[in-house]
């Protein structure tokens, strides 16, 4: 998607969402600034750990990527969906409201976790990216000393 006329919001994370969709990290990168503010509402503490490396702040274009790409190592190809189920649009800021259903790589767990999506999009290109999720669903699923039963 080339941004060289004025594009606005609502195309921009409607083509976000395609193209996460579609699973192509390198494609859906294409669609962050160079440099952005990329958060996640997750303790300090439970960030970079071993079974969710993804799970971190960011700040690069490639960065957003390579999320894209750990995300997906470490959950089973096929084992989930996304629902979305609304969108609000205040000029250049977007909220996405959804579910998403994953299962874990490494422990086989199933789980579900709610989520808003905050984004804002500048010059045809997202620049906020943070991100609000049932983190202790998550958490669970990864876990390989607990019960992790489709959370």
């Amino acid at each position: 998607m080339a941004v060289s006329a004025p594009t606005t919001t609502r195309v921009v994370v409607d083509e976000l969402l395609r193209r996460i969709g579609e699973g192509d990290p390198e494609r859906i990168a294409e669609l962050y600034a160079e440099r952005g503010d990329w958060r996640l509402d997750w303790p300090e503490s439970e960030h970079g750990r071993t079974a969710t490396p993804w799970i971190r702040h960011r700040s690069t274009r490639a960065d957003a990527a390579a999320h894209y790409r750990e995300l997906a190592e470490h959950h089973v190809p096929g084992a989930g969906a996304t629902e979305i189920e609304r969108i609000l649009i205040d000029g250049d800021d977007a909220v996405v409201f959804g579910e998403i259903r994953q299962t874990a790589r490494p422990t086989g767990h199933a789980y579900r976790a709610r989520f808003a999506l905050h984004l804002t999009v500048e010059r045809g290109l997202v620049t906020r990216h943070h991100v609000y999720e049932d983190s202790l669903a998550v958490a669970q699923a990864f876990d390989t000393e607990g019960p992790g039963e489709d959370h």
